[in-house]
């Protein structure tokens, strides 16, 4: 991994989490309790996901809502698979009326399951740029997409999957943010392709601290990212032992955003799996800005 030097003030870096639905009252709990410990961090937003056809609207809804009436600035993922542009736009006035002003909009995995043909479905959003120009129709919502350092999975090279980020960029994005990566080499050479392309908007890292090997390894089969070698070399010998296993998934990913930073990244969107452990040890070993919420309410009023 290449290594550079200078590295802005930790106080300007800005941050994102995000979190999907909880399916018992014992996982709602601990998502409450894994927001409120991350909102020490004072992040731009906090991401929910969404279901493709709307399977989970009324979870991501709820949960949506519970994190606004929290004081949390909540955003709430949409997809368009399934569902005619009549469906999606009744959906986005529902979370509108619940105060959402920010959503991640993707175009969503086929019906079928990952690794299936994707097809339009009809009288719907083609796709993800289509869903951006729609609800940027409806309102002047804050708009994130996503963007992928080694591809989408169903892109047939890397000009093209550029040329459709371009395409959600011109429909009106405001933010990109990456599917997780390991190799920051990746996340560089593919902003410097972003760039020459002439998008402008901030381009996020995704970064998963790492919870369970084999389950990021799956989860990088199914997105198109890759697991290196020595980040299993690292992780494997431990992966029986909860403890270390958590002090070296902390550690790698500490060295993974500080070595960002040093390359100028100022904005790091992490994926929680609904735990606040790993993150915030992350984001202390960092060197990332804790504030104090109640303290800094009190001196707003």
């Amino acid at each position: 991994m290449k290594q550079a030097t200078a590295s802005p003030a930790r106080k300007d870096i800005r941050l994102s989490f995000e979190f999907f639905p909880p399916k018992t009252a014992e996982a709602e709990g601990q998502l409450w309790e894994t927001a409120a410990a991350l909102s020490a961090y004072a992040p731009g937003f906090m991401s929910v996901t969404y279901g493709a056809g709307g399977s989970t609207k009324a979870p991501t809804l709820s949960t949506v809502r519970h994190l606004l009436a929290m004081g949390l600035p909540a955003a709430s993922h949409l997809t368009c698979v399934g569902a005619t542009k009549a469906e999606v736009d009744a959906v986005v006035a529902d979370f509108r009326a619940a105060g959402v002003r920010h959503f991640v909009a993707l175009r969503g995995d086929p019906p079928e399951g990952v690794g299936t043909a994707y097809r339009p479905f009809p009288g719907g959003y083609a796709n993800a740029a289509e869903l951006v120009a729609g609800l940027r129709g409806i309102a002047d919502f804050e708009v994130s997409v996503s963007a992928y350092p080694e591809k989408h999975p169903q892109s047939p090279d890397v000009a093209a999957d550029i040329d459709m980020l371009k395409r959600k960029v011109d429909a009106g994005a405001t933010r990109a943010l990456t599917q997780f990566f390991f190799e920051n080499d990746d996340f560089e050479r593919y902003l410097e392709r972003v760039r020459k392309a002439g998008i402008t908007i901030p381009v996020v890292p995704g970064i998963l601290p790492v919870h369970n090997l084999a389950q990021v390894q799956k989860f990088a089969g199914m997105c198109g990212a890759s697991v290196p070698g020595w980040l299993a070399e690292r992780l494997a010998p431990v992966d029986d032992r909860p403890q270390e296993r958590a002090a070296v998934a902390v550690e790698l990913a500490i060295r993974q955003v500080e070595d960002l930073v040093a390359r100028g990244v100022s904005e790091f969107h992490f994926y929680t799996m609904n735990r606040a452990a790993l993150v915030s040890a992350v984001c202390d070993g960092a060197g990332f800005a804790r504030i104090d919420r109640a303290a800094a309410a009190g001196a707003a009023a």
